[in-house]
């Protein structure tokens, strides 16, 4: 894992995630065994900001079915980036709202 583009998978774009755009605060899926130092890293290399701090979240699968069919949703890993003063990331984020 040492490409910073296998820690950060994708962004999240929730509802949530958008209203936290206010407060410089960006949400990204990570991969599971990232922490917060190699999450900090990826995201300042890739979108050359300054990350001030990393909060990460476990989600566990949510139960799916498709008639008498179920299964699980795989378990993820959220981090919650927020960013010094005067950064941005509009790669994702800014063409949405």
């Amino acid at each position: 894992m040492t490409d910073p583009r296998d820690i950060i998978l994708r962004p999240v774009i929730t509802e949530k995630s958008m209203e936290q755009l206010a407060q410089n605060k960006y949400t990204f899926l990570v991969h599971p065994k990232a922490n917060k130092t190699m999450i900090k890293r990826a995201v300042e290399e890739i979108f050359k900001v300054k990350v001030r701090k990393v909060n990460t979240v476990r989600v566990r699968g949510k139960l799916r079915r498709v008639g008498r069919y179920a299964g699980y949703q795989p378990d993820a890993k959220k981090a919650i980036v927020t960013l010094a003063e005067g950064h941005r990331i509009k790669e994702f984020f800014e063409d949405v709202s």
